[in-house]
């Protein structure tokens, strides 16, 4: 080895724990609901299939964090600022409600969501307020 090329690598020793720690780190998705868990199981299973399916396995390169309103559509912001403050990857929103209030609450995390409208649009509408009967 060179003296250059060794000079370098003890000059980057200070930093190899921080790489190694940041590449253990697992990316956690933050799911978040409107509806009850019950009432939501069926499309957080398929959820996690599709994940699986893009070779994410929960617990080995892939963490979730679940957040469910039971309908009571108030509790949505501060379940959506729990998340951001647990710095999720990314935000899966289950319904309209929740992906308005994730677009809300950050403009640096990712949402995911699977709906027919725009969000940012309905912003103002009735969809963001309310309660819902499961």
């Amino acid at each position: 080895m060179r003296r250059r090329e060794f000079i370098t690598l003890l000059g980057g020793a200070p930093v190899w724990p921080l790489v190694a720690h940041a590449q253990s780190e697992v990316p956690v998705i933050g799911f978040l609901s409107s509806l009850s868990s019950d009432y939501a199981s069926h499309l957080v299973a398929a959820f996690r299939q599709g994940v699986t399916e893009a070779s994410f396995v929960d617990g080995h390169n892939v963490n979730y964090e679940y957040r469910y309103a039971n309908g009571d559509y108030s509790l949505l912001t501060s379940m959506t600022a729990e998340l951001v403050r647990r710095r999720v990857a990314v935000i899966a929103a289950g319904a309209p409600p929740a992906a308005v209030a994730a677009k809300a609450a950050t403009s640096t995390i990712p949402i995911v969501f699977v709906v027919g409208f725009d969000p940012i649009e309905a912003k103002s509408s009735r969809v963001t307020t309310g309660r819902v009967a499961m």
